[in-house]
């Protein structure tokens, strides 16, 4: 299957969301995400890569969306070697549940789809990238209402998307 300018835009954006995550990790440091939690800078780019990997495989296949999480975990690697195995392991196993989840969901309907699918990556991702590059569980919740955020958000543009849509086919 050839990639479609659509799902080379969101190939694109999927490893460029992993690239930036681990430099904002990396350079920034920690960010408030709200109620007093703080989570490491790149929670919001991993909440928005668990979206792209979902819209992803619709437009392609999951085959596609493993090939991605895997050159994501590698790049991962590549662009912050002093976090590669925490990240490049997180993203690795939390986006692989997320396409397990994903899957048989997606009939279903997208937003249920991506909104189960997405509370599995977050919080697997969350617990493996705090363990492995911190040692810690301390900003757990910070990492899930960070990454809970990025998922609302991408659901309303979803949803808002989708109604001109359905109008339009109607």
């Amino acid at each position: 299957m050839i990639l479609t300018p659509r799902a080379l835009v969101l190939w694109s954006l999927y490893t460029a969301t992993v690239i930036g995550a681990n430099l904002a990790v990396a350079y920034i440091g920690m960010l408030p995400v709200g109620f007093g939690l703080a989570a490491p800078a790149g929670v919001y780019l991993v909440g928005l890569a668990l979206v792209l990997r979902d819209l992803l495989q619709d437009a392609t296949s999951w085959r596609w969306s493993l090939a991605a999480i895997v050159v994501g975990a590698a790049l991962s690697a590549a662009f912050s070697p002093e976090l590669a195995i925490a990240s490049a392991a997180a993203f690795l196993f939390s986006e692989i549940a997320d396409l397990v989840v994903y899957t048989p969901l997606r009939k279903r309907g997208l937003v249920i789809a991506v909104a189960v699918s997405n509370a599995v990556g977050l919080f697997l991702d969350s617990v493996l990238f705090l363990w492995l590059a911190f040692g810690t569980l301390e900003f757990l919740a910070g990492q899930v209402l960070g990454k809970t955020w990025m998922t609302l958000v991408a659901i309303v543009v979803l949803l808002v998307i989708r109604r001109p849509r359905q109008a339009i086919a109607q």
